[in-house]
């Protein structure tokens, strides 16, 4: 009971620094005399929802290419590694190209993901992927790593399986390790999408703040940026609840 009560106090601050904050924009704006097109009030931020920009379709599209790049980035990244492991000459090979692959600005990377795939959900999918998977490829393998080697060795003598090996022991001693790299490729993967929309897209968020840009409609372009923060917010806390339920509740039964 204790915990559920320091957990609700916990957030219960969270979302009160982030009201003093909605609270501090709206006051500095009003008594600063900033104009509408340089900083609008939170209030004709959310008054911009009213206006015919596609709203709902655009954050659909937005997050579609945050959620797709960010779990076939978590089963690639995670099958890598696990690769990897097994058979430490393809690490040796892979791993430095991997790592160099991945210094490539996605920029620059933009424009050929388009020629391949053409424009849309895709091709941005594929740009969220590209900048987020590395973090969980590195943090899953280490967590492999990580795992007592005489652990190992005691049930390869009991005639385990490379996959039981990794079911029952390597995968449990590598979650904590997996769920910081998911938490870093949160970040990246909205990163990435937005990225492929401002590169060239047709639909989006990103898409839709280069589009009000030119009439300097600030209030939805600001409206956009909170959409887009509130899908990474909204994964990051699957994130977090997932970890909860499988990293937490393991720990719970191991120290009772």
């Amino acid at each position: 009971m204790n915990d559920i009560s320091k957990t609700a106090r916990r957030y219960a601050w969270i979302v009160l620094v982030h009201l003093m904050v909605v609270v501090l924009w709206q006051f500095g704006v009003t008594f600063s005399g900033i104009p509408d097109y340089v900083m609008p009030t939170p209030e004709a931020t959310v008054l911009s929802l009213g206006e015919d920009y596609g709203w709902v379709h655009n954050t659909f599209i937005t997050a579609a290419e945050v959620f797709g790049g960010y779990c076939l980035a978590v089963i690639v990244g995670v099958s890598l590694a696990l690769i990897f492991n097994w058979f430490k000459i393809i690490e040796t090979l892979a791993m430095p190209l991997m790592i160099s692959l991945n210094m490539i600005p996605k920029v620059a990377l933009g424009p050929l993901f388009i020629v391949w795939f053409s424009y849309g959900v895709d091709s941005n999918i594929l740009i969220a992927f590209s900048i987020c998977f590395l973090p969980i490829l590195l943090t899953m393998e280490r967590g492999l790593k990580e795992v007592d080697p005489d652990l190992i060795d005691l049930v390869r003598i009991l005639k385990a399986s490379r996959w039981q090996i990794f079911m029952k022991i390597q995968l449990p001693g590598s979650l904590p390790y997996l769920f910081s790299g998911m938490k870093v490729a949160v970040v990246l993967a909205v990163a990435g999408a937005i990225v492929g929309e401002f590169i060239a897209s047709e639909e989006g968020l990103g898409y839709l703040m280069l589009q009000v840009q030119v009439t300097l409609d600030t209030a939805a372009m600001f409206m956009a940026v909170l959409l887009i923060t509130l899908i990474g917010v909204i994964l990051y806390g699957l994130v977090l609840l997932l970890e909860y339920l499988i990293v937490g509740q393991n720990s719970k039964e191991t120290s009772v």
